[in-house]
């Protein structure tokens, strides 16, 4: 008798975002062959030996803070943003009905009142960490028994929280334990997701810059519970191209001796990066890389705008200054223009399916190899692109 094949659940925390729906969107098209896999990784011929599941064995649930629908985000986006066809959203209204059920009410814990605004005023977010994290393991695990699953990937596509200290993050899991009951706990929501999801054993992938499991007393919970993590902060567009770009000024022994990089953008997340402690956080994950890569700081200057009318699309605008022979100065400048949502959706379910076969292989902590896909890879030494891509490979290849 045929073992039934097994069952895995992506849990997407920001479950009715922009990035959360067009991922829902595309599973249900990949699900119906209403697509190619054009744009997926793990597609690539060089992946096609590992066992990754089915695009029908996956099952998606979700916290979410808003106060909205599936349908409802996914006729935003086609009306505003021009994406998606009418007839693949038509086959979606069933699969949007059965998620909307597996999708719960998130939590709050210092989120910034930008994101806090998001919510309803009679949100619950007087929970003291403990307490929070003990209601989002509940949700996972009626998730996992209601759907029988095997496994579940916790993916973060919650807006970003403004950054707690690096002096306050937690060392070790026992210290991290011990703020857990401190009305003054510093760690965001972010990371309280994280915690919940490790300490059950499942799978966490941190796509925003946010906080999340970075810190090491988080990544030791992850090794204690014999389960893995990734992060942070997803590269999709301006900071793709830095990481490309970069290595070849060095290569060529061309110095860089300015980089300005100006991005504007009119979803939900631009708008919560108009307050400066959430946009913070994500400028700092964007304008490290150059010194990484280069060896010395050239002087940088990175702008996020929100511009509403641009809905889920967003520019680049990048300028380069750069001295060669002859001391000669030169500029490049590029234009980066892409659909927020569509260029971030085919890496969650990557990621996803990765994760899956490093836990088949039994990989626990950071999973390095993902570092190709984030800003700020945790526990990696070099940003080039190139660098990261072979790390992959080498990975993935066969033994």
């Amino acid at each position: 008798m045929q073992m039934p094949a097994p069952r895995f659940g992506i849990w997407l925390i920001g479950a009715r975002g922009g990035v959360a729906t067009s991922t829902i969107v595309g599973l249900t098209a990949l699900r119906r062959q209403m697509t190619s896999e054009k744009g997926l990784v793990t597609a690539l011929s060089c992946f096609s030996h590992l066992s990754f599941p089915g695009w029908d064995q996956f099952v998606v649930g979700g916290h979410e803070i808003r106060q909205t629908t599936l349908r409802s985000e996914a006729d935003r986006l086609y009306r505003e943003s021009r994406v998606f066809d009418a007839d693949l959203l038509a086959a979606c209204d069933e699969d949007f009905e059965q998620i909307d059920r597996n999708i719960q009410p998130g939590i709050l814990w210092n989120v910034g009142h930008t994101i806090r605004e998001l919510a309803p005023g009679d949100a619950d977010d007087q929970l003291c960490p403990r307490d929070a994290i003990a209601r989002v393991k509940s949700d996972l695990e009626e998730f996992c028994e209601q759907h029988k699953l095997d496994h579940v990937v916790v993916v973060n596509l919650a807006s970003t929280e403004p950054p707690p200290a690096t002096s306050v993050w937690p060392s070790t899991w026992s210290k991290t334990e011990q703020l857990l009951d401190r009305p003054e706990c510093p760690l965001p929501a972010s990371s309280l997701y994280a915690i919940a999801a490790l300490d059950l054993g499942m799978s966490y992938i941190n796509f925003t810059p946010s906080l999340g499991a970075t810190p090491a007393g988080i990544d030791e919970l992850a090794r204690l519970r014999g389960t893995r993590h990734a992060g942070r902060d997803a590269k999709t567009g301006e900071t793709l191209l830095k990481s490309v770009l970069a290595p070849m000024f060095a290569s060529r022994n061309l110095e860089v001796l300015s980089w300005v990089g100006h991005n504007i953008i009119g979803n939900l997340d631009g708008k919560v990066l108009d307050e400066p402690g959430n946009k913070s956080s994500k400028v700092q994950s964007k304008d490290h890389l150059l010194k990484e890569i280069l060896g010395y700081a050239p002087q940088t200057l990175v702008s996020i705008e929100h511009i509403h009318s641009l809905a889920d699309w967003k520019t680049a605008w990048d300028h380069i200054h750069f001295r060669g022979f002859l001391n000669t100065r030169m500029m490049l400048q590029f234009t980066w223009q892409g659909c927020d949502s569509i260029l971030a959706a085919p890496l969650v379910l990557d990621l996803a399916r990765f994760a899956l076969i490093a836990r088949e292989r039994g990989e626990t902590g950071a999973l390095t190899f993902l570092s190709s896909f984030f800003k700020s890879p945790i526990d990696v030494d070099s940003q080039a692109f190139a660098d990261q891509t072979r790390l992959l490979e080498a990975w993935a290849a066969p033994t």
